[in-house]
């Protein structure tokens, strides 16, 4: 025969179960404050965070992670720590395991490897300058000698060696400045400075087409370092020439239109020359579309602009040119 409960064994039954369905509820509340938690603290952090479980599932991803899908599936789950490439970018993969989950992390060192390599490549790079420095010095004196002395018919070949010479020096003085840093001595000085060493540099720069070129005539004063701000205009008076010798047409045109706003100088450079290709490199160190120079040319003078308390960008609009920012 069954055993007959009582009236307070059923009550205490009664009881005991909502009891644990009450702690059941806590702990489950609990189990979901922590999970929550676990949400924040990981959509907190910068790199892309997964929790995988042993079969490879992803148990719990935050938003980093989330846009990085792909390059989750190129993980490797078994090693700790490695770097991988991943759409031109660099990725530092670290890898632990905690009880039956695995975490990863990857952070994105893109910025890193690209600094340490800039560092390894402008100290390589003022090295062999300082080597190269001294034999073209001798060369460069010797031309000069040969100048005074070589038949007329001759002439323009020893100008033409000057002219190569010249360009050599400019890339020797930008890697160092380059390897240094650049650091603007600020003077008082006149706009016909500029332009007059402007021109004197155009006269060394070799070309082959008919190029004009339209310089703002009226003078102003400037604060600045004259041997920078040279350099900062002739580097985009150059590119331009470049740019234009590229072109299918046979003559070409360079100007420099100047104003004022506010507190500022305004330099707007245009060209004829075919269009700037690579937009996103234009300020990266040694990378460069051109067969000419080494990739300087507009990092220095954006270096040179920042210097000055300003900036350069991009001109918008149909015609193609930079915009020079420097503070009167």
């Amino acid at each position: 025969m069954a055993e007959i409960i009582s009236a307070d064994e059923l009550r205490a039954l009664i009881d005991q179960t909502y009891r644990v369905e009450e702690e059941y509820v806590a702990l489950r509340r609990s189990y979901e404050h922590l999970q929550s938690t676990i949400e924040q603290v990981i959509e907190f952090l910068p790199n892309a965070i997964w929790i995988v479980d042993p079969d490879g599932r992803i148990f719990l991803q935050n938003s980093q992670a989330n846009a990085l899908e792909d390059l989750f599936g190129i993980l490797r789950l078994d090693e700790e720590d490695y770097e991988i490439t991943f759409h031109d970018r660099s990725y530092l993969i670290k890898s632990a395991l905690h009880n039956d989950k695995r975490l990863l992390s990857a952070t994105d060192i893109t910025e890193q490897k690209r600094k340490e390599n800039l560092a390894t490549m402008g100290q390589m790079a003022a090295h062999l300058s300082h080597e190269i420095r001294n034999p073209i010095g001798s060369i460069a004196l010797l031309t000069s000698t040969l100048l005074k002395r070589v038949k007329e018919e001759n002439r323009p070949i020893v100008e033409e060696i000057q002219k190569s010479l010249y360009r050599i020096e400019r890339i020797i003085k930008a890697t160092l400045m380059f390897s240094k840093g650049v650091s603007a001595q600020k003077t008082p000085l006149r706009w016909l400075q500029i332009r007059e060493s402007l021109e004197n540099a155009i006269g060394y720069y070799s070309y082959g087409k008919k190029i004009t070129f339209s310089f703002p005539h009226e003078d102003f004063e400037l604060q600045g370092d004259l041997d920078l701000l040279v350099m900062l205009f002739s580097n985009f008076v150059f590119n331009a020439i470049d740019a234009i010798e590229l072109d299918e047409e046979e003559e070409g045109h360079v100007e420099i239109v100047h104003s004022e706003e506010g507190a500022f100088h305004l330099f707007e450079i245009y060209d004829s020359g075919i269009p700037i290709e690579n937009k996103k490199w234009l300020f990266e160190a040694f990378r460069s579309t051109k067969l000419k120079g080494n990739g300087l040319g507009l990092v220095l003078s954006k270096n040179i602009a920042e210097s000055h308390g300003g900036e350069i960008a991009l001109c918008e609009g149909e015609r193609k040119g930079f915009r020079i920012s420097l503070l009167r």
